[in-house]
């Protein structure tokens, strides 16, 4: 018998079912004895052994369907080696669980916090893998993860349709992108959408550049101005800070996010009237484009596959548009930033877009 647990872990997004469903397909191709056990509500599930036991029927017409049927949680890695309210040690507690049912493997489809955590069980001698889940695709090791193509294509279309109530109005529109520490969301949804600037976490940018961009525009008769803003982006000022005084200014100016505090200071240096719209969970929701379900079948196969190999402590990417097992140690703990440097910023300036710098 062949008995795997499965979890998604971390924020939803856009084809989780359809990575698990790969799995579970791919897994029972080739086997008839499998148990499948799925914990609910991520890492919580496995700490508290709150699952329910599926069989291949529960993932069959799931392909198109957003969120994930085991729900999911936060549980952040920072406080996995701390005991619950009630002195609950939590990795013992899911190591428990796991020998409780005899799993052979424990699949945990997540980003960066549940590659941490996958990791940490994976050297506390449990049989792991994983899939990239993350609209964000700032996973090491991956050039790709599902849930980013989905996400880039709600941006875009609201960048889409803000263009024209910007050109009705001659208005300047910021739109806030996901994105807290990486902007490549943001980077694709703006080029794909043609804002005219855009800005990235990596790139901290000068309010008096941005402001000028606008000014000229608007001299060579383009009234409206398109921003796109990843939601971590940050000033040259902000980003001399220290961790602990840029967070005492963004307590003493209370903006309710990253484009609130943009529009004030375009406002201010420009005579245009600015707008804001934030599309919000909304990029984390619904129907997986066709790219996803695509990219996260052949993961949950390619997974499928390195369990009947029997090799673990690795998670699934892609490379080359070739599927890889990537050890868990070179994953966990790393991000995948946009480089200020690389072609695509190059060529997206070449084309108009300011990076506001």
């Amino acid at each position: 018998m062949l008995r795997i647990g499965m979890l998604t872990s971390g924020g939803d997004c856009q084809a989780l079912n359809a990575a698990m469903r790969g799995v579970v397909k791919g897994i029972c191709s080739k086997r008839d004895d499998v148990e499948i056990y799925g914990f609910q509500e991520g890492y919580k599930g496995l700490i508290y052994s709150n699952f329910k036991m599926l069989t291949s029927r529960d993932f069959s017409g799931i392909l198109t369907v957003g969120g994930t049927i085991l729900g999911t949680s936060r549980q952040p890695f920072k406080m996995m080696r701390i005991p619950d309210e009630h002195g609950l040690d939590k990795v013992e507690a899911m190591k428990h669980t796991y020998h409780k049912l005899n799993l052979d493997c424990l699949v945990v489809l997540g980003g960066n916090g549940t590659h941490k955590s996958a990791h940490m069980l994976s050297e506390e001698g449990l049989n792991v893998i994983t899939l990239p889940k993350t609209i964000d695709n700032d996973l090491w090791g991956t050039e790709m993860t599902f849930g980013f193509q989905s996400a880039v294509d709600i941006a875009t279309d609201t960048i889409d349709r803000i263009h024209t109530t910007a050109t009705s109005h001659s208005r300047v529109f910021i739109v806030e992108v996901m994105g807290h520490k990486v902007g490549w969301v943001t980077l694709h949804a703006g080029v794909a959408g043609g804002a005219d600037i855009v800005l990235l976490p990596e790139i901290p940018y000068d309010i008096d550049v941005i402001a000028d961009a606008i000014n000229r525009r608007k001299a060579a008769g383009k009234k409206f101005t398109i921003i796109a803003v990843a939601e971590g982006a940050i000033s040259k000022q902000d980003a001399k800070l220290s961790k602990k005084d840029l967070k005492k200014k963004k307590e003493k100016e209370k903006y309710p996010s990253v484009a609130y505090e943009l529009a004030e200071k375009v406002q201010k240096k420009t005579d245009q009237e600015v707008r804001i719209t934030v599309p919000g969970h909304t990029q984390r929701g619904g129907s997986p484009c066709p790219y996803d379900r695509v990219l996260s079948t052949r993961l949950g196969a390619a997974a499928a596959e390195a369990i009947l190999d029997g090799e673990f402590g690795c998670m699934i990417g892609v490379k080359k548009n070739e599927m890889v097992r990537v050890p868990l140690s070179e994953v966990a703990g790393k991000l995948k930033y946009v480089d200020p440097k690389a072609p695509i910023i190059k060529e997206a300036e070449l084309t108009g877009i300011s990076f506001g710098v």
